[in-house]
């Protein structure tokens, strides 16, 4: 495949615009000649500046990351490797059981391990399982190349894939990662989060059934996540100060939220009826809930203990991700999001909403009610204020009083309908005008 054809089919490039391309294509290639570092993108950026445009430096800088690809690719191509063969095979498995090693080690939740798997399994397919040992640099920026440029993954696809490779290279294969800008980075879309109204809330909890419509009350109540709701346990809870103690959330933190004084009677509830399967565990002498293995090993019978039990425990058994041992776990995210779902339909809220958004609208309606924004990022565990800050955008508008241009008198005329998909116009006739046309017809 040549140049041109690469650049329209694997890339992109729209048809009127190859031709640029190539001509930076060209100019990069020149520069490569004179340059020591020929895969300095940022030098050859900064040789452009003054002579172009803004715009046209990025596109240049663009082409110039696809022809780096092209050339990678074509070479991946013509040279032959004997790779694929057990012994590779072999090294990229004992690989992986190092990688999950240090990811527990690191205390990396159980959907991170996951998804960080998952994205070494696909660099080691992309590579055509090539010897661990001889990894370099190239390898990891062609892999996000193709994840941008063939597969047309999201921004936060990609970047959840550096993460994957970085911990990688920095932990197990001590590489230095360097020269990342030459990779080409998915073009990142700044997304507002949906928001639910109170009325909304109200009409999607009265279609939850128990104990769902109470994980619900805890996440929107609290802005937790739905993890974070899940893995509570009884010790997290305290009834007396209305404080939720949320243990090893996102980012590996702990914090402090309330706890709604309108769920407590709900909740003292739902806790007898926990008793109760806690007790028939004791009786039966069952396996006891999952608990980290390092407090396992120190305290063995902690697994077995009422205030490590789980505020939302599965109704069976199953088996332990970690240890794979039997155990009592708590109820899968699943199984919330299926029923949120069907309420949501049930209530006829046509918003594209989840879960998570009930802690976009814990947010936005405390933004909403006037409290600090520091406030709010302590509540939500945010470790940067930007973060927090994107539920300004959101919250609402004619809190200040504006008045819409489309809301003056002078636009729109009660006395004549508005019809559908027009813009209305002041072609309203004064009172001056009505009496005058009056006068002409009396003496007529």
């Amino acid at each position: 495949m040549n140049l041109e054809v690469f650049l329209i089919r694997k890339c992109g490039v729209n048809n009127k615009k190859v031709s640029y391309y190539l001509r930076w294509i060209n100019k990069f290639q020149i520069f490569s000649r004179y340059n020591s570092d020929s895969n300095d993108i940022w030098k050859f950026q900064q040789s452009l500046i003054g002579h172009y445009a803004d715009w046209q430096i990025e596109q240049a800088a663009e082409a110039a990351k696809f022809f780096l690809y092209y050339r990678s690719s074509v070479s991946n191509i013509d040279v032959s490797r004997a790779i694929n063969n057990r012994e590779n095979s072999d090294s990229w498995l004992k690989l992986s059981n190092q990688y999950r090693d240090a990811l527990r080690l690191k205390h990396r939740s159980f959907q991170t391990e996951k998804a960080y798997l998952n994205w070494i399994r696909s660099f080691s397919f992309y590579l055509k399982k090539k010897d661990p040992e001889s990894l370099s640099n190239s390898d990891f920026k062609d892999f996000l190349t193709y994840l941008a440029v063939e597969k047309g993954v999201s921004s936060s696809t990609q970047n959840q894939a550096f993460n994957a490779l970085l911990f990688l290279y920095k932990f197990i294969l001590n590489i230095e990662v360097t020269d990342m800008e030459c990779a080409l980075r998915s073009s990142r879309v700044q997304r507002l989060p949906v928001v639910l109204s109170q009325r909304e809330i109200r009409g999607i909890f009265e279609n939850l059934s128990y104990p769902f419509n109470l994980m619900c009350s805890l996440i929107y109540g609290g802005g937790l996540r739905l993890e974070e709701c899940l893995s509570l346990r009884l010790k997290d809870l305290d009834l007396e100060k209305g404080i939720i103690t949320v243990v090893m959330g996102k980012g590996n933190k702990d914090r402090q939220t309330m706890l709604p004084a309108s769920v407590q009677d709900s909740l003292k509830k739902h806790l007898a009826s926990v008793k109760a399967l806690y007790n028939k565990d004791r009786i039966n002498d069952n396996p006891g809930v999952q608990i980290p293995v390092s407090l396992k090993r120190k305290y063995p019978n902690a697994d077995k203990e009422w205030g490590w039990y789980w505020v939302f425990p599965s109704n069976s058994l199953c088996k332990d991700p970690y240890s794979m041992n039997l155990c009592r776990y708590h109820r899968h995210p699943s199984s919330l999001q299926k029923t949120f779902k069907e309420a949501l339909r049930m209530s006829g809220v046509p918003k594209k909403a989840s879960v998570h958004t009930l802690r976009h609208s814990f947010a936005t309606h405390l933004l909403e009610a006037g409290y600090d924004i520091r406030t709010i990022q302590e509540l939500l565990g945010h470790s940067s204020l930007q973060t927090t800050m994107i539920y300004t955008h959101v919250a609402g508008k004619n809190k200040l009083g504006i008045i819409s241009p489309m809301d003056r008198d002078d636009i729109i005329c009660e006395s004549r309908p508005l019809p559908y998909g027009r813009v209305p116009l002041p072609d309203c006739p004064q009172p001056e005008v009505q009496l005058q046309e009056a006068a002409v017809r009396t003496a007529v």
